[in-house]
């Protein structure tokens, strides 16, 4: 899913990330590749959030998900793979509000 600018500043607050600018040169490839998203990079690789359940107070969170992994310890080139969900779920809203992907 692709998050406005808050919810980007929000997750960053809570998974220690880059978020990709949309302008960066490798968005389109990004995006033909793991559809509309907003991307993340870390040590670990390149991620995006997907909408989880809302938590029982009503908040709504988002899964961090890896999509592609580090091909060498250089950190020089991304392997796409499978989604992998990660154990970080981050808090998008407290007000149900949410966006659509």
């Amino acid at each position: 899913m692709r998050l406005n600018s808050t919810l980007v500043e929000r997750t960053l607050s809570q998974f220690q990330a880059q978020a990709i600018p949309d302008n960066h040169p490798s968005i389109p490839e990004l995006n033909r590749t793991f559809g509309d998203h907003t991307f993340f990079i870390d040590a670990d690789g390149l991620h995006i959030v997907e909408p989880a359940m809302p938590a029982d107070d009503g908040h709504e969170a988002g899964q961090v998900v890896r999509v592609a992994s580090w091909q060498d310890a250089n950190r020089t080139s991304l392997v796409a793979h499978p989604p992998e969900p990660t154990d970080v779920l981050v808090e998008l809203s407290g007000d149900g509000s949410m966006p659509k992907h």
